[in-house]
């Protein structure tokens, strides 16, 4: 059997080290291979001007310390993992798009070398967590916490077995509790119902459409409850809408997990608008499970 294979990838700039770090943890807890990456764009202007190969040599060897580098950040973080390193000349995007062709999961850091402070997710980052064919976790917020609960976003796509799979393997990895979410829309918008008395809204039809869209819930959960019994877990059932709940509750969690296009996807996209809002916006790693 072939064993797994994490791939992180890396520039060397902070949020690159927490993503290997990060990586670094997941392997050892699945019980795979890290594959580092790190990709560097030869175009320095000097090159054009210059008939040696010197200048090829030095971004070679600077390519070569930022895996070195992180190689060492990998080991320390989880000392009994198997870890490979690679260079690769070209543009970092669609280098790591190739090499997530074949990993189990692609790690990375909210922002590159070359973005600018006031980014909340680096270009590159954003390209391969939108277009990767395997899963995606893009580390971000507090990358190191392990007391907190994995949380989970559910709805009734097509993806909604894969996110729950995930998260409980995740929690039942850690050892820690799961909250699963589902937005749900009331019968009456809140912006219409806030200055309503509550007699006038239906109250019993509003109960009853809530305590139905809760029972679906719980039996969408229970069945992965069954198969992992050491998890425990809560069923959140929130009207406000999906990113904005989960964005929240990333603040006092270690993991968030969504699906890579919700209910209300367009056809053909291939990470929908809360996980894109989540990958700008989260206080924790973000999983994209696809």
């Amino acid at each position: 059997m072939t064993a797994k294979t994490i791939v992180v990838g890396t520039d060397g700039a902070a949020p690159s080290k927490a993503a290997v770090r990060w990586a670094a943890r997941e392997a050892e807890r699945q019980g795979a291979t890290l594959r580092i990456v790190h990709a560097f764009d030869w175009d320095w202007r000097e090159a054009w001007y210059d008939y040696g190969d010197q200048y090829a040599e030095m971004a070679e060897k600077i390519a070569a310390t930022v895996t070195a580098n992180a190689t060492d950040l990998a080991v320390a973080a989880a000392p009994g993992i198997e870890v490979r390193a690679d260079t690769m000349m070209g543009h970092a995007a669609p280098r790591l798009l190739d090499v997530a062709e074949t990993a189990e999961l692609m790690v990375l850091g909210s922002r590159g070398r070359g973005g600018f402070a006031s980014l909340m997710l680096g270009s590159v980052s954003q390209q391969v967590a939108t277009h990767a064919r395997c899963p995606v976790v893009v580390v971000r917020g507090n990358a190191e916490a392990s007391d907190s609960p994995v949380t989970a976003g559910v709805d009734h796509s097509h993806a909604k077995d894969r996110v729950l799979e995930t998260a409980f393997e995740a929690a039942a990895r850690r050892g820690a509790p799961l909250t699963v979410v589902r937005s749900y829309l009331p019968l009456l918008p809140v912006w219409l119902t806030a200055n309503v008395p509550e007699a006038a809204l239906g109250t019993p039809a509003a109960k009853d459409a809530d305590a139905a869209a809760r029972a679906d819930l719980d039996a969408l959960v229970s069945p992965w409850a069954a198969k992992y019994p050491g998890v425990r877990v809560e069923t959140v059932l929130s009207h406000d809408g999906a990113a904005a709940v989960l964005a929240r509750m990333s603040a006092v969690s270690q993991l968030v997990v969504v699906g890579s296009r919700g209910h209300g996807g367009v056809a053909g996209t291939v990470l929908g608008s809360t996980g894109l809002q989540l990958l700008h916006h989260a206080e924790c790693p973000v999983w994209i499970a696809r």
